[in-house]
């Protein structure tokens, strides 16, 4: 293969890599369907009836419960679905890794439905994944 051809491959490769979402995030930088109106649902939900901020804090640094705005996971990889799930089925006192020892039921202890639920989750998401 002549020089001129590889270094254009190269180039073309190279701005794949860059421009490219990554594995399940759609054209908009969110997690496969998740949309802004539903991050801003659940802000709502995390600030509210989801009594989320009672243990992560008002802007998700953390407090009883973990920071959730940096890219450190204790019990997943922090994509969209294992917040979702995470969410819904909490963590035990067993499954906890932190020192003390803090437990998080499902949903957080909270009533809220499965649609508010995806809905935190997608704002749980953003505060770790901030727009560029």
């Amino acid at each position: 293969m002549n020089t001129r051809w590889s270094a254009t491959l190269l180039a073309v490769a190279a701005v794949t890599v860059v421009t490219a979402p990554a594995f399940g995030q759609g054209a908009s930088g969110l997690p496969a369907g998740v949309t802004q109106a539903m991050i801003d649902q659940g802000n709502k939900v995390y600030h509210g009836p989801g009594l989320c901020f009672a243990c992560h804090g008002p802007e998700g640094k953390g407090g009883i419960g973990p920071d959730l705005t940096d890219t450190v996971w204790i019990h997943s990889k922090g994509t969209y679905d294992e917040i979702v799930k995470q969410v819904l089925t909490g963590v035990t006192l067993e499954q906890s890794t932190t020192n003390p020892k803090v437990a998080m039921p499902p949903k957080g202890g909270s009533a809220i439905g499965d649609d508010d639920v995806k809905a935190v989750a997608a704002f749980v998401w953003s505060l770790s994944h901030p727009k560029k």
